[in-house]
C-alpha cells in the first residue's frame, strides 16, 4: 500500500515538473488565442491570410494544397488561384518560393517550416508572438520581439497593426530595461480588435495545419460515442433477457 503510493506520489511529481518545464520553454505571460477549429470561416480567413503574410518565407511541407481544400470547404479553383503563389500543383506540399539560399542572403538563416509550431509552441504562444513586434532601430532586422528575443524576423503584419514602439520599465539587475508595454506610433490599417481577430485566424490555422485529423476526429468521436450509447442498451436487453427465466 505505502509503495503504490509513494509509486503513483513520484509519477504526480515527475509529471508536474515536466510541465513547468514545458511552460517554461515555451514562454509565461502568453494570451488567450480564443481558437475554435469549429469556426470554417476563421480557418478560411487564416489560410488566406497565412498565405499572403507568411508563405512567401515559410513553408507547409507536412500539408498538401488539396487536403486545405478538402478539409476547409473551398474548390480546388479557390484554392489555385487565392492560396497558390508558388507555382505548385493542387496535389503539392505547401512550399515556399523562398529557398533556404534566400532566407540566409536575406535574414542570416533560414526561415524555418511552420507546419508543426502550434503543436510545437502551443496556440497561445504563436498568438502572442505574432502580437509582440515592436521597432528596435538597433537590430539588423529593424524589428524585436518579446515573447522570442532577437528573433531573425522583421514583423510581417505591420501593415495591419501598425508600428509598435516599446514603453521600458526600470533598469532591472542587470542594467536593462525591460519592454512593459507598447504604443502603436504610426496606426496600421486595423484597429486593435479587427488585429486580433487577423491573429487568431492565422493562428487558427497554424493549429489546423499541426494537426488536420483534428477536424475529423471531433465527428468520429461523436459517432463513437453514440455507437457506445446503442451497444450499452442492446448489452442491457441482452442481459434483461437472460435473466428472466433465473428470476
Amino acid at each position: 500500500m505505502t509503495k503504490n503510493f509513494l509509486t503513483r506520489t513520484a509519477v504526480f511529481a515527475a509529471g508536474l515538473l515536466l510541465s513547468t518545464v514545458a511552460l517554461a520553454n515555451v514562454g509565461g505571460n502568453l494570451q488567450q488565442s480564443g481558437v475554435d477549429l469549429n469556426d470554417k470561416a476563421s480557418l478560411q480567413r487564416g489560410a488566406a491570410l497565412y498565405m499572403n503574410y507568411c508563405g512567401g518565407c515559410h513553408s507547409l511541407k507536412y500539408i498538401r494544397y488539396a487536403r486545405i481544400a478538402e478539409d476547409l470547404g473551398l474548390s480546388e479553383e479557390d484554392v489555385m488561384a487565392n492560396l497558390n503563389f508558388s507555382g505548385g500543383k493542387i496535389g503539392d506540399h505547401v512550399i515556399s518560393a523562398m529557398t533556404p539560399e534566400m532566407g540566409v542572403a536575406a535574414f542570416g538563416k533560414a526561415p524555418p517550416d511552420l507546419s508543426l509550431v502550434a503543436r510545437v509552441r502551443t496556440s497561445d504562444w504563436v498568438y502572442t508572438y505574432l502580437k509582440s513586434f515592436y521597432l528596435d532601430e538597433t537590430r539588423p532586422v529593424g524589428w524585436n520581439n518579446t515573447l522570442f528575443v532577437n528573433a531573425s524576423m522583421p514583423n510581417p503584419l505591420w501593415e495591419l497593426q501598425g508600428v509598435q514602439q516599446p514603453v521600458y520599465g526600470k533598469k532591472d539587475a542587470t542594467g536593462e530595461m525591460p519592454v512593459e508595454g507598447f504604443t502603436i506610433s504610426q496606426p496600421g490599417s486595423e484597429n486593435a480588435q479587427q488585429f486580433d481577430r487577423t491573429v487568431r485566424d492565422i493562428t487558427a490555422f497554424l493549429e489546423y495545419v499541426g494537426e488536420p485529423v483534428a477536424l475529423k476526429r471531433q465527428n468520429v468521436g461523436v459517432w463513437a460515442i453514440l455507437f457506445l450509447v446503442f451497444f450499452a442498451f442492446i448489452a442491457w436487453l441482452l442481459k434483461h433477457e437472460y435473466w428472466r427465466d433465473v428470476h
